[in-house]
């Protein structure tokens, strides 16, 4: 299938998706901040640098898009250029374990959270994120 855009148009569009920043990681960091919980957002000195961290109780949170981590639900590879995004894909989910490996081994607490489970029930993703944090604050 041939590509809708330009390469120079694709381009373009590929240069404005950002890592950080995000719609989705806004609206539940700011829901989480007035919520009382109290972190810090894209840490670059942590490992994979987590959406959320909490470094004196060792509680990192990633939120993972449904297309760059690859959701087994709503993950797809795109028409064009297969062999690109196949490789690229499986390189992201690659770093999401070698990620949590190294969290694992060094004790710290890890949830990732699924960009749909956010958009499908708000509500509920935020409860989980909060008890996360909360539960794991008292150990």
């Amino acid at each position: 299938m041939v590509d809708m855009f330009t390469k120079e148009q694709r381009s373009k569009n590929m240069r404005a998706i950002r890592s950080t920043g995000s719609t989705l990681e806004s609206k539940v960091t700011k829901e989480l901040w007035k919520r009382g919980l109290r972190f810090r957002k894209n840490v670059r000195k942590l490992m994979g640098n987590p959406d959320i961290a909490i470094q004196k109780h060792k509680i990192v949170i990633f939120l993972d898009s449904c297309f760059w981590h690859s959701c087994p639900i709503h993950g797809n590879v795109p028409a064009t250029n297969v062999g690109y995004w196949q490789k690229k894909l499986k390189r992201n989910i690659d770093r999401d374990i070698e990620v949590n490996e190294y969290y694992s081994k060094k004790g710290w607490k890890i949830l990732r959270i699924w960009e749909h489970e956010v958009k499908n029930d708000f509500e509920s993703a935020l409860k989980k994120i909060s008890h996360f944090i909360l539960s794991s604050k008292q150990k």
